[in-house]
């Protein structure tokens, strides 16, 4: 059971941009959708550093 505050973690997933050849990294206005059955679906959108 999940409650409040509880920090969903997935460590490193397979493909890894590291690892490709070429190297492959996020880069800014990359989305990333992450999504649990019966819990919901979040998105994230790479921003610039300032």
């Amino acid at each position: 059971t999940l409650m409040p505050g509880d920090i969903i973690t997935t460590g490193t997933p397979p493909g890894v941009g590291m690892g490709m050849k070429p190297q492959r990294f996020l880069k800014p206005g990359d989305r990333m959708v992450i999504g649990i059955d019966g819990l919901g679906v979040q998105t994230q959108t790479v921003l610039r550093d300032k």
